[in-house]
């Protein structure tokens, strides 16, 4: 599976961006995509998944400010980031984790975009 990100930028706080990421490869049986996160400094963290039916989940911080959605027919998976605070500045992974025929799971991340919140 390879993860396409793109769409980070320089914004300016309370601004929005929309990421995307698209899968290719063998995307048979990706049960979950969505994005962490990585700030200097700081470990990595979740920020927003979608399972292929739909069920999201969100980190605390971005509840109510971003929004995580899928379009299966195009492979891809979008977070769109509202209302975007300095806090909110990091680099932004693509996550996708796939069942292999043997039940084990894998998972793939993308190259990363930077984004970026100025005061």
């Amino acid at each position: 599976v390879q993860l396409q990100a793109s769409g980070g930028g320089l914004v300016q706080a309370g601004g929005s961006l929309r990421l995307s990421c698209a899968a290719s490869g063998s995307i048979f049986r990706i049960n979950v995509m969505g994005w962490f996160r990585q700030a200097p400094g700081k470990q990595r963290e979740l920020v927003a998944t979608i399972t292929s039916g739909g069920r999201t989940r969100y980190a605390d911080s971005v509840m109510g400010r971003f929004t995580v959605s899928g379009d299966n027919a195009k492979n891809t998976v979008y977070l769109q980031m509202s209302s975007l605070k300095p806090e909110d500045t990091a680099v932004y992974y693509c996550h996708a984790k796939r069942e292999a025929s043997s039940g084990t799971y894998y998972d793939y991340w993308g190259q990363g975009t930077l984004v970026t919140v100025s005061s």
